[in-house]
């Protein structure tokens, strides 16, 4: 490509349009802040530096944006526009030299090749500047480009500016712009607020570039939703959907089965293995699913690894959690963060782990809590079995179950405690103490049986007041 731009990233708007606290770059689309989606492709795209403009809601940006690396950040002071924006960083960019490509923090469906196609243009051509466009039937409220006789770009007025025949015009600017380093910075800051809105406008650079000789270019979108920008919430749904649309389609094609492609929501950080199936209203965020998978209707899965072959039952919430080869989960499990079962382990109905590992061929079939604890391979535990691991201060204790051990239905384990290899330990009982290996452990009362009670107490209640 033969270019290595420095990227700027506007997102220091507040987004009045969104009627939120929250800063417009940071509302989500298919449950990711948008501006992550910018950043991934600056990231994506080779570059010299990455610089991101913020201003409201500055440290909620920031904050947004840790887990991205070598990340400049500028603060603009006040909002006085596209050019004030991209002005922030002249000090530390002007020296450096180089071209400079300017993106916006709310347009999350623009893709690599896309940019790429507008640097190849801008390098080859030698301009000062080369704009992204697209053609769009219903152009209200975009800057449109104007052109001569000959069909050259000759300016981007601004929709507020427009006249009524300019109005007309279909090709409009996707707000996108590559510089020439060495003539833009003396350019942008010869710019004044010189219009309706009284800002600083970016597109003035390029009628000072095109006045003083410079070439100026344009690469036109082949897909015109991918310059398409929120302002407001309507705007974010459709984002959301033709994205969910687009994740949706690429994994259909790469071999996944998709029940329901409208009721499915797979965000951009997951990756699915072929043959996976999902059923309709599954939320699958952040997660790896291995060949084979079978996610049943209404579950969720979040930041989790699922294994090969395993299938997760109708209503389950899975979350943080690793998950081996060839298990069921559910209907309607709960898998908290932290837990980690091995293969071919059988986690039932309303069965409820956290930070907690289970390991090969162990079972809990059903209504179950199961917290801060160790089971080992091939346990069984009964119906009903509960961890008792808070101790009602600032602690949470371990269960520890060996491998083989058969843990009888409704029973407690009231940590910190050890049941030892192969133990037995019977139903209804509460275990307070560490069971030996191969031991049976019984808590339960002695039986005590009343002849008759039943029939006097029917007596007793048939007799008038």
């Amino acid at each position: 490509m033969g270019i290595r731009p420095h990227i700027v990233i506007l997102a220091a708007g507040q987004g009045k349009r969104m009627y939120s606290d929250l800063p417009k770059v940071l509302h989500t689309v298919l449950y990711r802040p948008m501006l992550h989606y910018v950043l991934d492709l600056a990231q994506a795209i080779p570059h010299e530096t990455i610089s991101l403009i913020v201003g409201h809601g500055e440290e909620q940006v920031r904050a947004a944006c840790e887990s991205y690396s070598g990340v400049g950040f500028f603060r603009q002071e006040k909002q006085l526009g596209t050019g004030h924006a991209v002005l922030t960083t002249r000090d530390f960019l002007k020296p450096k030299g180089g071209s400079v490509l300017v993106l916006s923090g709310d347009v999350p469906l623009l893709k690599q090749n896309s940019i790429e196609a507008l640097l190849v243009k801008h390098v080859q051509s030698k301009a000062a500047a080369t704009v992204l466009t697209a053609q769009l039937p219903h152009p209200k409220g975009y800057g449109r480009i104007l052109r001569d006789a000959k069909g050259q770009f000759s300016e981007i007025r601004e929709d507020a500016d427009c006249g009524e025949q300019e109005r007309a015009v279909m090709e409009v600017n996707a707000g996108v712009y590559c510089f020439d380093g060495s003539v833009f910075w003396d350019a942008l800051a010869k710019v004044t607020p010189a219009n309706r809105q009284g800002e600083f406008y970016l597109t003035d650079v390029i009628a000072l570039l095109r006045a003083g000789g410079g070439v100026v270019q344009t690469s036109t979108l082949n897909d015109a939703s991918q310059m398409m920008g929120i302002n407001d919430r309507m705007a974010a749904a459709d984002v959301e959907g033709r994205l969910r649309g687009e994740i949706n389609l690429e994994w259909m094609k790469k071999g996944v089965t998709l029940e329901d492609p409208e009721g499915t929501w797979i965000d951009s950080l997951s990756k699915l293995g072929r043959d996976v199936r999902i059923e309709s209203g599954c939320r699958i965020l952040a997660t790896t699913l291995a060949d084979g998978v079978v996610v049943e209707s209404g579950s969720r899965i979040i930041a989790s690894e699922i294994g090969t072959g395993t299938v997760i039952k109708q209503g389950s919430y899975i979350e943080r959690s690793k998950v081996g080869t060839d298990c069921q989960v559910g209907p309607y499990a709960h898998l908290r963060p932290q837990t980690s079962l091995a293969s071919r382990v059988k986690i039932g109905n309303f069965v409820e782990l956290k930070k907690s590992s289970m390991g090969e061929g162990s079972k809990a079939s059903h209504l179950s809590y199961i917290g801060d604890a160790e089971i080992g391979k091939d346990v069984n535990l009964g119906c009903g079995f509960i961890t008792c691991n808070f101790d009602g201060g600032p602690k949470k204790h371990r269960t520890v179950i060996e491998d083989g051990a058969f843990i009888g239905s409704d029973s407690q384990m009231v940590a910190p405690v050890t049941i030892g290899r192969g133990a037995y330990v019977g139903s209804g009982s509460t275990i307070t103490k560490n069971v030996p290996a191969d031991a049976l452990a019984v808590t339960r009362a002695p039986q005590q049986n009343r002849e008759g009670y039943a029939a006097r107490l029917r007596k007793r209640k048939t007799r008038p007041e």
